[in-house]
C-alpha cells in the first residue's frame, strides 16, 4: 500500500527540449527528470529563462512546431506516455486530466468573449452535457474562486487583474484535472491579491487531491504552496528535495545565492548579496557545470563534462561536485 502511495502521478524523465531561432539552436530544457505525487505540489524555481516554462508547455505539448523539437526524454501521466500520444487524444487531455494556469491573465482570456462562456465552453468540449447545464457548472465555478455568478456575461475587461486570474483558474479548474501546471500565477498581482489567490488555489487543490506543478521565481510563493522543490538553472535541475530540505539546508551555489538575495527582517544589512554575473548564452552552453562562470567556488573539474547528481546528508539530491568547498565556505545557512 504504501508503495502505490508513493507512486508518482507524473513523472518527466530526461526531457531534452531545443528551439532553433535564426539558424541556431536554443537548448532550453537539458535532461530534466521529476516525478509529481498524487496530491503534491513541486515548485520549479529559477531566472527567467531558465527552461520552467518549456517544461509546462511540453508536458501540455503546446509548443510552437516549428520553432521548438522535443529531442529525447518521456513524460508519464496516470500511465500514459504523452509525447507518443496522437493529437487527437491529447485534444482529450488537456483541461481534462492536466490544465493550466497561463502566466499572464491580460492575455490568457479571449477578449471578445464572455467570462462565464470561456469556462462553459472547456466543460462543454469534455463532458457530454446540454449547455444548460454547463452555464450551471460553469456559474459554480465562478462562485467557487469568489466572483459572482451573476458576473457571468461580462468581458474581460469589466474585470480587475486579480479578478481575470481567478477566472483564469476557474477554466483550468472546470473540470477537476488531475494534474495543475501553475505558471507564475501571481506574478501580475499585488502582494494581498497574491495571498489571496494561492490560499484559493491551494484550497481547492486539496479539495480535489490535484497534483500541481508551480513555476516562479518566487521562494516566497514556494514557501506557502509547495511540498517539493526543484531548482532549475540553464535548462537543467541543479538542486531537489522536500521544501523543508531545500530551505533548511541549501547545497548548491546557486541556490544559497537565490536565498542570499533575499531580504532578511532578522540581519540588519544594508545591501542585499545579489548572485554576480548573468545566466549563459542557451544557444552556446560553456563546459561542465552552467553556472561555473558565476560561481566562487568552480574549479577546473567543474568546467569538464557532465557534473553528476550528489546525495547530500539529509537526503536530497544536489549537481555540484564542490559540496566540501561551499561548506566550508560558510555560505550554508
Amino acid at each position: 500500500m504504501s508503495e502505490k502511495k508513493n507512486e508518482a502521478f507524473l513523472s518527466v524523465k530526461d526531457l531534452v527540449v531545443e528551439y532553433t531561432s535564426d539558424g541556431q539552436r536554443i537548448q532550453a530544457v537539458n535532461g530534466i527528470s521529476f516525478d509529481v505525487q498524487k496530491g503534491r505540489t513541486i515548485g520549479l524555481v529559477g531566472e527567467t529563462g531558465a527552461g520552467k516554462t518549456t517544461i509546462a508547455k511540453t508536458i501540455l505539448r503546446i509548443l510552437p512546431d516549428r520553432a521548438a523539437y522535443i529531442r529525447g526524454g518521456q513524460i508519464i501521466a496516470d500511465g500514459k506516455d504523452l509525447l507518443s500520444l496522437p493529437e487527437e487524444e491529447m485534444r482529450e487531455i488537456r483541461g481534462n486530466l492536466i490544465s493550466m494556469v497561463f502566466q499572464d491573465p491580460m492575455t490568457a482570456l479571449n477578449p471578445t468573449m464572455r467570462v462565464g462562456e470561456q469556462i462553459a465552453e472547456v466543460i462543454l468540449h469534455h463532458n457530454e452535457i446540454s449547455r444548460e447545464e454547463g452555464e450551471k457548472r460553469a456559474g459554480e465555478m465562478l462562485e467557487m474562486v469568489g466572483i459572482p455568478a451573476s458576473r457571468y456575461k461580462e468581458y474581460p475587461h469589466q474585470f480587475s487583474g486579480g479578478m481575470k486570474q481567478r477566472v483564469v483558474i476557474a477554466i483550468a479548474l472546470a473540470c477537476t484535472p488531475d494534474i495543475l501546471l501553475a505558471d507564475e500565477p501571481t506574478t501580475a498581482l499585488d502582494v494581498t491579491i497574491q495571498a489571496q489567490v494561492l490560499d484559493m488555489i491551494n484550497d481547492l487543490k486539496q479539495k480535489n487531491n490535484t497534483s500541481m506543478i508551480l513555476i516562479t521565481h518566487d521562494l516566497g510563493v514556494v514557501a506557502s504552496a509547495c511540498d517539493d522543490v526543484a531548482v532549475i538553472y540553464a535548462g537543467r535541475i541543479v538542486e531537489t528535495g522536500t521544501k523543508e530540505q531545500i530551505f533548511d539546508h541549501p547545497h548548491h551555489p546557486y541556490t544559497i545565492g537565490l536565498f542570499g538575495a533575499i531580504p532578511s527582517m532578522n540581519v540588519d544589512e544594508e545591501y542585499l548579496h545579489p548572485i554576480d554575473g548573468l545566466p549563459p548564452d542557451p544557444s552556446n552552453l560553456p563546459a561542465g557545470c552552467a553556472f561555473g562562470p558565476r560561481c566562487p567556488y568552480a574549479t577546473e573539474n567543474c568546467r569538464k563534462g557532465e557534473i553528476p547528481e550528489t546525495m547530500t546528508p539529509d537526503g536530497h539530491k544536489c549537481r555540484c561536485i564542490n559540496l566540501d568547498q561551499v561548506k566550508e565556505g560558510g555560505i550554508h545557512k
